[in-house]
């Protein structure tokens, strides 16, 4: 069946249409990793966004039962040049197009995707539509009448609406020998990676909603609170970096992505709008503490502007290497950290991985908070 990608600035690609029929409005936005797209797809830092894929051939592995970031897709739909029809992986359990059309996303294929990233990458990301049953005059008119993405609070549709504790479903153990630590995290759009990776170090995650005060977060006792990822503007999450001012200095902290981004703007730092953002796996970082250069995998649309950060507790100690924008931030007095990649990759490299570790040993190990020194280990 044929389908439409409408951008607001009324460029239209026609193709083919891939998962469920009908329309759908979204952010458009691209995305360079070259494998991924299932963790990608359930990834809530995606939602309210038109995920382009920009490798030419999708799908060619299928969709499994271990590759979910959260229990549904989020993604507001995708756009790809080839959707595979013959998925050949063994852990493999369904087609990529078969899993959009059970988790009802709209999709198209047949496009030219290096145009439209080129596009994208001159002008600007931009609202856009997806239809199988429109003209493209009527496409254009609904997205002119829907809101902006950054005029929506996304955070509040992704997290959990009550506490809870985290554990893998194969653990089945009443009770948890030794001392695990106990970690809030703030659930602004947690991926289940995070989880597992603190749980994998001893960690007990206690998920919080993204409405909780810093005073119900305090009420669970945790050794430390993570600041998760998310999606949207971080401007329009007032009461997140109200809570996350009140956290400040009561428990050791660790943010990640919008993470980074809520703990800057706590401290006094302001946010921008990156053209295009930062979506995929080959983002090199440079680490003033380390000296050393890493390849991470990021996924967001906004920074925080280093100026604002002068004269505040945080210190910027990593940076772009593309375009300079902040990447890490260090606040020794106040035993909060931050960074503005995914460590936990899934997919992407795993030079980061280490830096669970490090939030770990800092709670452990508190005279680890008195300086910034390397952690290689």
């Amino acid at each position: 069946m044929k389908a439409i990608l409408v951008l607001e600035d009324g460029t239209v690609y026609e193709g083919q249409s891939v998962g469920q029929r009908g329309r759908t409005l979204g952010e458009v936005v691209f995305d360079t990793a070259m494998v991924g797209y299932q963790q990608a797809y359930t990834d809530p830092s995606f939602r309210g966004q038109i995920l382009t894929l920009t490798y030419p051939l999708i799908g060619n592995y299928g969709a499994n039962d271990e590759d979910y970031e959260s229990p549904r897709c989020q993604v507001a739909g995708v756009v790809v040049k080839q959707l595979s029809e013959v998925p050949s992986n063994f852990r493999s359990r369904e087609s990529l197009g078969d899993f959009l059309k059970r988790h009802g996303v709209v999709g198209i294929q047949g496009v030219d995707t290096r145009a439209l990233t080129r596009r994208l990458r001159s002008v600007g990301v931009m609202m856009g539509a997806i239809s199988t049953e429109e003209e493209p005059e009527e496409v254009l008119r609904r997205i002119k009448e829907s809101p902006s993405y950054g005029d929506l609070d996304l955070v509040r549709q992704v997290s959990t609406p009550e506490p809870y504790e985290w554990r893998p479903e194969a653990d089945t153990r009443e009770g948890d020998p030794g001392e695990r630590l106990r970690i809030a995290v703030m659930d602004y759009g947690i991926r289940v990676s995070i989880l597992r990776n603190l749980y994998q170090l001893g960690c007990q995650p206690v998920v919080m909603p993204c409405t909780a005060t810093a005073e119900q977060v305090l009420a669970q006792r945790p050794d430390g609170v993570l600041l998760s990822p998310g999606p949207g503007d971080p401007r329009r999450l007032e009461y997140a970096v109200d809570t996350v001012r009140g956290l400040v200095g009561k428990a050791p902290m660790f943010g990640i992505c919008l993470g980074n981004q809520l703990l800057g703007c706590a401290l006094g730092g302001r946010i921008f709008k990156l053209k295009f953002g930062h979506r995929g796996g080959n983002h090199p970082v440079r680490d003033y503490i380390t000296g050393r250069i890493k390849i991470t995998s990021q996924n967001h649309g906004y920074a925080l502007e280093p100026e604002s950060l002068e004269g505040t507790p945080a210190k910027v100690t990593q940076v772009n290497l593309n375009d300079g924008t902040v990447e890490g931030l260090e606040c020794p007095e106040l035993r909060a950290f931050s960074i503005q990649y995914h460590a936990e990759a899934s997919p992407g490299p795993l030079d980061s991985i280490k830096v669970f570790r490090q939030l770990v040993r800092r709670i452990r190990e508190p005279e680890r908070w008195t300086e910034i020194r390397p952690e290689i280990n």
